[in-house]
């Protein structure tokens, strides 16, 4: 029996990680214990159960269910559409799919902000499968006709993109798998044409594919991948996708944090226990291209409809992805363990407006007006105490965010003479960790896909030779000139022998430092 490697990206959002643990005697969430549940707890305005299978979802972690699943659940109630409920697939690890079943694929987002929780019980899920072990399979879950849309939160390395070129990984172990065993992949690019061919077969109308991941042109890298898959197993069904399918882009935009240990849903629920709870912030937003084609009233849930989400996209990866990887490998050396800790801290919250004000912004086309007031919504957003949103699971997978988030704009500031002390120190507090790992008591891990060759570099003794090492890593950081080399190996240096706060409020500007209680 031939064994499925392990896939990068997996379920997008850890799902074991928002299980909480059931007392002895509490009641389960499910369709049953809908009618008892506390009066101040929105419930689903239709019968779960009822609802046709439109969507199938690849990622069935915490934001798909605090965002797309929810943002659904509002389309349906506004139209009474009952066409549009979600098959949600696991890639790989079942915790959540196991939860999910046994209350009827119900379960509860908690809405929190400061002093305030707002519970709403989802079911928007028709079904939750764990893909290596579903018995339909996946492939012929998105061959439905009924499937007229696919969308997927599968994490950066789910899409099996190579690094240097940007294409599919043609090498990798899981694409060579999917490649030999067509009929029961394992990746979500093997799914979705095993799926695309099936639909080609019988003649029908391919379902629209819409990324919900944190990548540059998300849809365009997918459509991507998705043909040179396909090109792989036969051009003609290559061409026909290349033809007929829509990759509409996609920006998500959610802060939704783990529930690990956390018996805010009981007590909401009224000692209702739900073992797959989300928490996340008030604020959401979903912005997709348009596309032809049925679809529910996502509109009228708070999604927009553009022509093009260039703009929100860069906005979106420099001023909130941006600063919170800034918040949280600088946070992280100050022993903060989550973001919001850091969001409040005075120096940090100031070095996180003077960065979003002064490096990130200049790179956008946003008015200075929208600029300050998105500025000031994301520092009132990062240091939302409600919300535990740990550094690790904030900084994970630096190595694939540097360029989209960070280096890209640092870039355009040097070329434009614009000083870039804030995106110098996230880089040589990332280069930090590595030197970290494994150190006791400390507020981060070092998860990342280069973890090991990584710490190969992070053992040169000099900083700025270490900085170079780091920097010259293409693949990650994009070209950069030599004074940012230089600059970098300077702040780390700084990290090495002080601590964070004071190498970050020396990168403050005057106006910036006053502003510091």
């Amino acid at each position: 029996m031939e064994t499925i490697p392990k896939v990068p990206g997996g379920l997008g959002m850890s799902s074991s990680s928002n299980s909480v643990l059931s007392t002895a005697n509490s009641p389960r969430l499910g369709v049953n214990a809908l009618r008892g549940l506390p009066v101040d707890v929105t419930r689903p305005p239709f019968t779960p159960g009822i609802l046709g299978t439109g969507i199938v979802h690849l990622g069935c972690g915490a934001f798909h269910r605090a965002h797309q699943a929810l943002i659904t659940q509002h389309a349906m109630t506004a139209t009474g559409d009952r066409r549009w409920g979600i098959a949600a697939v696991a890639m790989s690890r079942p915790e959540v799919v196991g939860a999910l079943k046994a209350q009827d694929n119900l379960y509860t987002t908690l809405l929190r902000d400061e002093g305030a929780v707002r519970a709403e019980v989802v079911g928007a899920l028709t079904a939750a499968v764990h893909a290596p072990s579903d018995r339909i399979g996946v492939v012929r879950r998105l061959a439905d006709p009924r499937v007229r849309i696919v969308t997927l939160t599968v994490t950066t390395g789910g899409y099996c993109l190579s690094p240097a070129t940007g294409r599919l990984d043609s090498g990798s172990e899981p694409v060579r798998h999917d490649l030999r065993c067509a009929a029961k992949p394992c990746t979500a690019i093997g799914m979705l044409v095993g799926g695309l061919a099936a639909v080609k077969r019988r003649g029908g109308t391919p379902p629209v594919v819409i990324s919900c991941d944190n990548l540059t042109a998300n849809g365009r890298q997918l459509r991507r991948a998705v043909v040179d898959f396909a090109a792989m197993r036969d051009d003609r069904l290559a061409n026909w996708i290349e033809r007929h399918v829509q990759f509409p882009c996609s920006v998500v935009d959610r802060i939704v944090s783990s529930t690990e240990g956390d018996d805010a849903a009981r007590t909401r629920l009224g000692g209702v226990d739900d073992r797959a709870p989300v928490s996340a912030e008030p604020f959401m937003t979903w912005t997709i291209e348009n596309f032809e084609g049925e679809r529910p009233r996502w509109d009228l849930a708070g999604a927009d409809f553009v022509a093009d989400v260039t703009a929100h996209e860069l906005a979106k990866l420099r001023l909130l992805n941006g600063t919170h990887l800034l918040l949280a490998y600088v946070g992280a050396l100050a022993g903060y363990p989550a973001s919001a800790e850091a969001g409040a801290d005075p120096v940090l919250k100031e070095l996180a407006r003077q960065f979003m004000l002064y490096e990130q912004g200049p790179t956008l086309t946003l008015p200075q007006p929208e600029l300050h007031r998105t500025v000031g919504d994301l520092l009132r957003r990062f240091r939302n105490p409600a919300l535990r949103h740990e550094m690790t699971r904030v900084g994970r997978n630096g190595s694939d965010k540097m360029l989209p988030r960070v280096t890209a704009a640092m870039l355009e500031n040097h070329r434009h003479g614009r000083p870039t002390p804030g995106a110098a120190l996230l880089i040589a507090a990332w280069i930090r960790w590595f030197d970290l790992c494994g150190t006791p008591g400390a507020a981060m891990e070092v998860v990342d896909s280069r973890a090991a060759e990584l710490a190969q570099l992070a053992a040169i003794p000099d900083p700025h030779q270490r900085a170079r090492a780091f920097l010259a890593r293409t693949d990650i950081f994009g070209v950069l000139p030599e004074p940012i080399h230089r600059e970098v190996g300077d702040a780390l240096a700084e990290l090495i022998r002080d601590n964070a706060i004071a190498v970050a409020e020396r990168r403050l500007r005057p106006e910036f430092i006053g502003r510091v209680a």
